[in-house]
């Protein structure tokens, strides 16, 4: 039951995912970070099986931290977006990965930018996207609620009622979520929602 969004402001984009790391009926922890630093000024939200999502994204990161060493500059959101793209097709021809992507960054030129790439490699840039079964309420609710130009205040507003209808509109809800937000002072951790925290098995006698 994943969920992963995101939305651009006015001057910031935000990546919202839930932290739930889950096989079959199994819940193994409620504090899965799906959401990756790819370097100062991006960030990386990704859905999808939980092996395919952290190798391709730490994959994704080492490229992008490697074209910085070899360059001195650092790639575009535009540019690391359509790296990841090409590498999703490349692997599709080959093996496969099942990953689904929100790329968000902040560029000194352009501002802030979000991209939606998908699994097959299709690549969309977007003022608003949405993955796993919470798209079908987080789509609906920020296409009702979202407007251009929205500053902080609203943003999170907007990501908290995505949040409270996700938890009553699904069956077997996420219980907690972590907000990312990228601008020009970079990318970081926002804040958490959380209904539950993991807590430390007891010491063995």
């Amino acid at each position: 039951m994943e969920c992963v969004f995101g939305l651009v402001g006015k001057g910031f984009a935000l990546v919202i995912s839930d932290t739930s790391a889950v096989s079959s009926i199994l819940v193994h922890k409620s504090n899965e970070d799906k959401i990756m630093v790819l370097d100062s000024h991006k960030l990386m939200g990704a859905s999808g099986e939980a092996g395919d999502r952290v190798q391709f994204t730490e994959y994704i990161q080492k490229n992008v931290s490697l074209y910085q060493f070899r360059n001195g500059i650092p790639l575009t959101t535009a540019a690391t977006a359509n790296l990841t793209r090409g590498e999703l097709a490349t692997a599709l021809r080959k093996s496969p990965y099942s990953v689904n992507i929100l790329l968000a960054g902040y560029d000194k030129e352009k501002g802030p930018s979000l991209y939606y790439i998908d699994y097959i490699a299709s690549l969309h840039k977007v003022n608003t996207a949405a993955l796993g079964y919470g798209s079908y309420f987080s789509l609906a609710m920020m296409d009702r609620h979202y407007h251009k130009n929205m500053n902080l205040e609203e943003a999170i507003e907007l990501v908290d009622k995505v949040i409270i209808e996700i938890r009553s509109r699904l069956v077997v809800a996420p219980p907690n979520f972590l907000i990312k937000i990228v601008d020009e002072d970079g990318a970081r951790e926002y804040a958490w929602r959380e209904s539950i925290k993991d807590t430390k098995a007891p010491p063995t006698l």
